[in-house]
């Protein structure tokens, strides 16, 4: 059964998180959470 994971701020260190997650067969990715500027 694969560890549920998810990440809070997407910059240099959730970047790397992320690597690791997708190389990682136990682990699952379920969010990624990041704060940006809406100039939309």
């Amino acid at each position: 059964m694969a560890i549920k994971m998810a990440i809070n701020g997407f910059g240099r260190i959730g970047r790397a998180a992320l690597k690791i997650a997708i190389k990682n067969k136990d682990l699952d990715l379920v969010a990624i959470n990041d704060l940006t500027d809406n100039k939309t």
